[in-house]
């Protein structure tokens, strides 16, 4: 079993993603959290395989709570998931060692499977955030 932690501001946004998960069969959220202060502790506690945060939470940001997590834990495999993409966000979620970077316009359906192939050590990006620092969808060309 797969353990994910969800912290997003909005309930309706937590609650659908607990149902997705449960329904997956092989994932369970273990935590959810409404804003980025409590994703530290609530880490450190429940010990998640991945860390599915919004960027966009009162008190400390996504990314503000992923660096402090990352500092703490830099074998957490963290991943945003957001409905804010630019440059600057992606390329800050990269550098402070984010490993995926997912809109909430993207397919619900991919998202298990994405929190998978995290869990296993991979990345998860979507297209639009691979290319909004690359020019290329994140090929290299």
């Amino acid at each position: 079993m797969i353990t994910v932690l969800v912290a997003d501001d909005h309930a309706f946004v937590r609650d659908s993603l607990v149902e997705l998960f449960t329904a997956s069969g092989d994932l369970t959220v273990v935590a959810e959290c409404e804003d980025g202060a409590q994703v530290l502790d609530v880490a450190r506690r429940t010990r998640p395989d991945v860390v599915l945060l919004d960027l966009a939470m009162p008190r400390v940001t996504g990314l503000q709570a992923a660096r402090e997590l990352l500092a703490d834990r830099p074998e957490s495999r963290v991943v945003v998931l957001t409905g804010s993409l630019t440059p600057a966000l992606v390329r800050e979620a990269r550098e402070i060692g984010v490993v995926g970077y997912l809109l909430k316009g993207d397919d619900p359906g991919a998202l298990p499977g994405h929190v998978r192939t995290v869990a296993a050590g991979g990345t998860a990006w979507s297209d639009a955030a691979a290319s909004a620092t690359t020019g290329d969808g994140g090929r290299g060309r």
